[in-house]
């Protein structure tokens, strides 16, 4: 890694779960897990159409402290991060560098055009 990241957005990990509806189903709610401060830069963006609207897409390159594998501060890709009414859904995540100093997950946001 080049350089130390910059983490100056506080983002909010969030994790799903699943909660009975009262009508024997289920329901997907997020649960917030805490606070990681990061630095967010923004990649390549799309439009494609949705079933009534049309997505805008990007791709954010979402940098956080290093945490050890299974530890709940390290996000995974079944998460996302909330930052307001902006949501970014991980969809990977991987180590910056061999030491494990800094983790960069792979986001995506998608919200009406």
């Amino acid at each position: 890694m080049a350089r130390a990241p910059v983490l100056n957005r506080p983002l909010e990990l969030e994790e799903a779960v699943r909660t009975g509806d009262g009508a024997g189903g289920q329901r997907l709610a997020w649960v917030a897990l805490g606070t990681l401060w990061a630095e967010v830069v923004s990649e390549r963006g799309s439009e494609r159409a949705g079933e009534f609207v049309t997505l805008s897409t990007t791709g954010y390159r979402i940098t956080v402290r290093g945490a050890p594998p299974g530890a709940p501060a390290r996000p995974r890709a079944d998460q996302r991060f909330r930052e307001g009414a902006r949501i970014f859904r991980i969809l990977a995540v991987t180590e910056a560098d061999a030491y494990g100093r800094y983790l960069i997950c792979y986001a995506r946001e998608e919200v009406p055009a």
